[in-house]
């Protein structure tokens, strides 16, 4: 297995209120080519999965804790971080290396050529396995994850308001691509493509 890559520690305090970052909240296409910081990064991927309580429970609300959510990150422009898909891993709040290379362009095309996609400094992916949760809540489990997944593209939504970075819902792609183009293993279901910078 690759060796895990530390995120820097998530900030807990910050200062925007949440009532400023739903004003701000707005789907943004239009990225600079600045880089975005590791920080950043670190502080979006905990605001989707990360660990909030000593018995693993997230920052967004999952059925029976069951957390069939896996989150993905192609980076191209973030400091510190070669080009490439990465795996964040809650429990250690580290990224583990999938593949390497600037896979954005790739995720353009996938996503219909949304150009901006291509264009952002890194693209989130959510995916799903929904075996995790459907083993517990059977049919209406996909209903579950479906709804995890919201919590945390709005988790990341808020975040990205409150650092003033950009962000994205992107739904509208060939998903046998996506999985490919991002390293997913067979059981992982993408359902979101996110792209966030300046």
């Amino acid at each position: 297995m690759p060796q895990a890559l530390r995120l820097p520690q998530p900030d807990f305090a910050g200062t925007v209120p949440v009532e400023q970052a739903l004003l701000a909240r707005r789907s943004e296409r239009a990225f600079s080519q600045r880089a975005l910081a590791l920080a950043d990064l670190s502080q979006l991927l905990w605001a989707a999965q990360g660990v909030t309580r000593p018995r693993g429970y997230r920052t967004a609300p999952s059925a029976g804790a069951s957390y069939p959510l896996e989150i993905h990150a192609a980076a191209g422009l973030v400091a510190e971080l070669a080009a490439g898909i990465y795996r964040y891993r809650s429990p250690d709040h580290s990224l583990i290396p999938a593949a390497p290379g600037d896979r954005r362009e790739d995720l353009a095309r996938a996503a219909l050529n949304q150009r901006f996609v291509a264009r952002a400094p890194v693209v989130l992916v959510i995916a799903v396995v929904y075996a995790r949760v459907c083993a517990t809540y059977g049919r209406r489990g996909v209903r579950y994850a479906d709804m995890e997944a919201g919590h945390a593209a709005q988790n990341i939504s808020l975040q990205a308001a409150a650092l003033g970075i950009g962000a994205v819902m992107v739904g509208a792609f060939d998903d046998a691509e996506v999985r490919r183009i991002a390293a997913l293993p067979p059981e992982e279901e993408p359902l979101y493509l996110i792209p966030v910078g300046r």
